[in-house]
């Protein structure tokens, strides 16, 4: 640009350099600084992708109705059936999960020196708690655990043996009878592999008194069942996590250096100001501009959480500013480099996982910010090369300036 007003302004700064710089040192230039949160809790954090910690299970054992039914003694007996159930669900966190579970069979009881019996088919909403990850600690490789559960259902007997007591509302004996049991139990289970569980477990469900289409003597009916068989995990038993205390250092560093930029920002106002006061300046001969180019560093990291490639919501900002820097200097050329850390994984592994993530911040570049792909390169340096001592901050990407 060659206006007279701007060359006339350049020779009036360079005029007024030596009263700048006596005055620019007189005035006390104040930088605000910004310190790092010291309380954010120190706390582990777990949460579950949406397409894991599904499983099924399938088992077999064995019920004992509590009803009417009593020996020639008088004791409320029952006998041993079998009893089959089926379900799914899913743990959504290390400590809590549901399912839905469908389980039937025969049921027998001694009644007054005869056998009655009737057939039941139910279907329970369950709410478990993993007792030892919440007491002991979450270890998705623990190989027993310990589960309470609590249930609301719904079941349906029918084919009674001989026929109950209960007239319906067409005069005749009831056939069928649907109930609304409240049960509660707990599970033992044992870790085969990653994906595959043994389970044995004992619940109790409590009836009302028309469960077996006999109403006399004890309000509520029982059925206990006892059962055992394996669940299948889709995905693994495994939970994401992470923790704020990781990005501390991060934050730090970024502060030092927004801190140095309002030094300089301070000192170029104060002086800017000084130099604002002593105009207007005298006129001077126009002379022709030198256009200098100036290098802007290139500061920006993308953290990943463990044993991940997936660009966190909260890390995309970082691929937005190198985008938003290579498209002010279009000169540049920029290579993405990917690193993981040593602790976890084999070395293989970890070289194949931080070109994933290197592959990743690559694509969002070119895909979502319109960056030419000649213009970036992929380095992969796996577990190998460490940038950080802090073994969790090697789960990055880094980018440097060709």
């Amino acid at each position: 640009m060659k206006t007279k007003a701007l060359f006339t302004t350049a020779a009036c700064c360079a005029l007024l350099m030596p009263a700048l710089r006596a005055n620019a040192q007189d005035e006390a230039v104040v930088v605000e600084e910004t310190a790092v949160i010291a309380d954010v809790p120190c706390k582990t954090h777990y949460y579950v992708d949406k397409k894991d910690n599904w499983f099924i299970q399938l088992g077999a054992g064995f019920a004992v109705p509590f009803v009417e039914g009593r020996t020639e003694q008088g004791h409320r007996e029952g006998h041993l059936t079998m009893n089959y159930n089926a379900g799914f669900g899913k743990w959504f966190s290390p400590y809590m999960g549901w399912r839905l579970v469908f389980n039937g069979g025969p049921l027998h009881a001694e009644r007054a020196g005869h056998m009655d019996k009737f057939n039941y088919v139910g279907a329970n909403l369950d709410f478990m708690w993993d007792m030892f990850n919440s007491l002991g600690g979450v270890n998705s490789k623990r190989v027993f655990s310990v589960i309470p559960f609590v249930g609301l259902g719904g079941t349906y007997t029918w084919k009674f043996r001989p026929s109950g007591e209960i007239i319906g509302r067409d005069g005749h004996v009831r056939s069928n009878q649907w109930t609304l049991p409240v049960s509660a139990g707990i599970q033992l289970r044992f870790r085969l592999c990653k994906y595959v569980d043994f389970f044995t477990e004992a619940r109790g469900s409590f009836y009302g008194d028309n469960f077996n289409d006999i109403c006399e003597g004890y309000p509520v009916d029982i059925n206990v069942t006892l059962n055992g068989g394996f669940t299948v995990t889709f995905g693994g038993r495994d939970y994401q996590q992470y923790n704020p205390c990781d990005y501390l250092g991060y934050i730090d560093n970024l502060n030092g250096q927004v801190n140095e930029l309002r030094g300089a920002l301070a000192t170029t106002a104060a002086a800017l100001a000084v130099a604002e006061s002593q105009l207007p300046c005298p006129e001077v001969a126009e002379v022709t501009e030198v256009q200098e180019t100036v290098e802007v560093p290139l500061m920006a990291t993308v953290r990943f959480t463990l044993n991940s490639a997936k660009i966190s919501p909260m890390e995309k900002v970082n691929v937005y500013n190198v985008a938003e820097w290579m498209k002010a200097n279009p000169g540049q050329n920029v290579e993405i480099r990917g690193y993981a850390d040593k602790d976890t994984g084999t070395s293989a592994y970890n070289m194949n996982l931080s070109k994933r993530r290197a592959q990743a911040v690559y694509d969002a570049l070119v895909n979502e910010y319109g960056i030419n792909p000649d213009r970036l390169a992929i380095s992969a340096k796996g577990s190998d090369s460490q940038p950080y001592n802090e073994n969790n901050w090697n789960r990055i990407v880094i980018f440097s300036a060709e």
